[in-house]
């Protein structure tokens, strides 16, 4: 997944952007409002998360003039605690809200909790034909055979299974994956793609190559 910060205390932002990379996603940063403009002018995010008090306005404000042009879901960080300011939040457009200080265990899990809502589901789990893809433990079921993923792989199989179907190009997928200060090429698409396939081979799924086009994930019998 792939997320937009905007906060501008640098060092609960670095803190969070580290801890959302040892999950394997790849997270932007920007300190204020105009650089968040800029990120979102030139790229497109699975998850926002918002800071109210910002150096040149007002997180909220930037929030409700989005909404008209974005749907991308918004979490909203925020120091007040008051019932108002959370509800004044969520009319604006948010979709969540936590107070700082917060818990990254708390952060991690309402992340996946509004990503679980936007996609329509209920459960962290994901049906891939007669597969199951659990994102959150990082496991790959298959009749009876369960299969632990690496970070990267674990990512990696969750931008397939959310695009199902559909074809997905390298720089698609280097997109989802790394942020844009990561010094990645395509190629480095081609060596985690390779390394899934194996992985998942005999697990009810194959990656298809769609020669000069890109990727996409299809379910086959064992």
């Amino acid at each position: 997944m792939r997320y937009l910060l905007v906060e501008d205390n640098l060092e609960l932002s670095e803190a969070v952007v580290n801890r959302l990379a040892l999950d394997g996603h790849a997270v932007d940063h920007a300190a204020s409002l105009a650089e968040a403009e800029e990120w979102l002018s030139i790229a497109s995010y699975d998850l926002i998360l918002l800071d109210v008090m910002l150096p040149d306005g007002d997180g909220r404000d930037f929030l409700a003039r989005s909404r008209a042009r974005i749907e991308t879901p918004v979490i909203v960080l925020t120091a007040r605690s008051q019932v108002s300011d959370r509800v004044g939040a969520l009319d604006q457009g948010a979709d969540d809200y936590i107070t700082k200080p917060f818990d990254f265990s708390e952060l991690e899990a309402r992340c996946r909790a509004v990503l679980r809502r936007r996609g329509g589901s209920a459960r962290n789990e994901i049906d891939l034909g007669e597969a199951v893809f659990d994102p959150l433990a990082g496991t790959l079921s298959h009749h009876g055979t369960t299969l632990e993923l690496r970070n990267r792989e674990i990512r990696l199989l969750e931008v397939f299974a959310r695009h199902q179907g559909q074809i997905l190009s390298k720089s698609q997928l280097l997109d989802q994956l790394f942020s844009y200060d990561a010094q990645v090429t395509e190629n480095a698409i081609e060596v985690y793609v390779g390394r899934l396939r194996r992985r998942i081979d005999g697990m009810g799924l194959r990656i298809e190559t769609v020669r000069g086009v890109g990727y996409r994930i299809e379910t086959r019998a064992p």
